[in-house]
C-alpha cells in the first residue's frame, strides 16, 4: 500500500496571505492544519480553484507548519483555473485535498544534496532546504534555482560563498540567505548577479570544482519542466551521483484513480505504467525515460 493512501486529508482550507509577482506568479499561506501535519518535501495539493470549477489543479507545496496548522503553495496563471484562482482573495476559503504522493528522501551519506528547481518547480526545493534547516542531521546544501521570467520573491545578493561559482553571480532567496543556506539564480534573461545559462551548466560548475571525494557526497533533488529534469538526469549520470526527480504532470483524480497520469518506469522486470499522483511524484532519475 502506497505510504500515503491512509493520510490524504480533505478540509476547508482558509487563505491568511497572499502575495503577487511578475508573471501572473503568486504565493498563498492556507490555513489547513490536517494538510500540514502529515505534509513532506515533495507532497502537493489537489486545490478547487473555484467552486464552479469542478476539476481540481495539483499544486506543489512550498513550505508546511504543522505546529501553526498552515501550508504556503506557489502557482502561476497557466489556464481556466489558475486564473481563478489568482483571484481569491485572504480570508475566502478553498477545498483542499492533501497531501498527495511520496516525498524526497535524504540520505545522511550525501552530506551534500544539489537542490535543483525551475520556475514552478521551486516550491518542492524550498521546501526540502526547509526541512534540511530545521532537521536534526548535519548536512551541506545548495540550492540552484532558474527561471526565464522575474523571480517569485524578492532578490537579494548572498553573503555565502559557493564553490565553483563566480563571485558576479550572487543573487539568491532571502529566505534561503535567512536559513544559512547558501543559493544561486540563474537565468537566459539577463537579471542583475543571476548566471547567465541553463540551470545545468551553473551545477556543473559547483561539481566540478568539488574533490572526487566530495562529489561522492552529493545527491541531486530536482523539480521543473521535463526538458530541465532531462538535462539534470543527464548531469547526474555524467558525474555517476544519485537523483531523484519530481514530475509534473496533468493529473484529473489525483488519488491513482484514474490513471490518467501515468508514465513509464523501469523496472527489474521491465517497463511499466506508475502514476505519478501516488507511485510519486518523486523518481528515482534512472528509472525513467526521457
Amino acid at each position: 500500500m502506497n505510504r500515503q493512501e491512509n493520510s490524504i486529508f480533505v478540509e476547508e482550507a482558509r487563505i491568511t496571505a497572499r502575495q503577487t509577482f511578475a508573471g501572473g506568479q503568486h504565493t498563498m499561506r492556507l490555513a489547513a492544519p490536517k494538510c500540514a501535519a502529515k505534509a513532506e518535501p515533495g507532497s502537493f495539493i489537489h486545490l478547487r480553484c473555484e467552486e464552479l470549477l469542478a476539476m481540481r489543479r495539483p499544486i506543489s507545496i512550498m513550505r508546511a507548519n504543522s505546529d501553526e496548522g498552515w501550508i504556503e503553495i506557489l502557482f502561476k496563471e497557466l489556464g481556466k483555473g489558475t486564473r481563478l484562482l489568482a483571484q481569491r482573495q485572504v480570508g475566502e476559503s478553498l477545498s483542499l485535498m492533501g497531501p498527495i504522493g511520496n516525498p524526497f528522501v535524504l540520505s545522511e551519506k550525501r552530506k551534500r544534496p544539489l537542490l535543483i528547481g525551475g520556475g514552478v518547480g521551486i516550491p518542492p526545493m524550498v521546501y526540502l532546504a526547509e526541512s534540511i534547516y530545521t532537521g536534526k542531521f548535519s548536512f551541506q546544501p545548495l540550492v540552484l534555482m532558474g527561471s526565464e521570467i522575474p523571480f517569485p520573491f524578492e532578490v537579494t545578493q548572498s553573503k555565502l560563498a559557493v564553490s565553483g561559482v563566480d563571485k558576479s553571480c550572487s543573487a539568491t532567496m532571502p529566505l534561503l540567505e535567512e536559513w544559512d543556506i547558501p543559493a544561486r539564480l540563474a537565468s537566459n534573461a539577463g537579471f542583475d548577479g543571476c548566471f547567465e545559462g541553463f540551470i545545468t551548466d551553473l551545477a556543473r560548475c559547483y561539481l566540478r570544482s568539488l574533490s572526487p571525494s566530495e562529489q561522492q557526497e552529493v545527491e541531486l533533488f530536482s523539480c521543473g519542466p521535463h526538458p530541465m529534469l532531462s538535462a539534470v538526469a543527464a548531469l547526474a549520470k555524467e558525474f555517476d551521483l544519485p537523483c531523484q526527480l519530481s514530475l509534473e504532470e496533468y493529473m484529473a483524480c489525483a488519488v491513482g484513480g484514474c490513471a490518467g497520469c501515468v508514465v513509464k518506469v523501469k523496472t527489474a522486470e521491465g517497463e511499466v505504467m506508475k502514476r505519478v499522483c501516488v507511485d510519486g511524484p518523486v523518481f528515482r532519475a534512472e528509472e525513467l525515460s526521457f
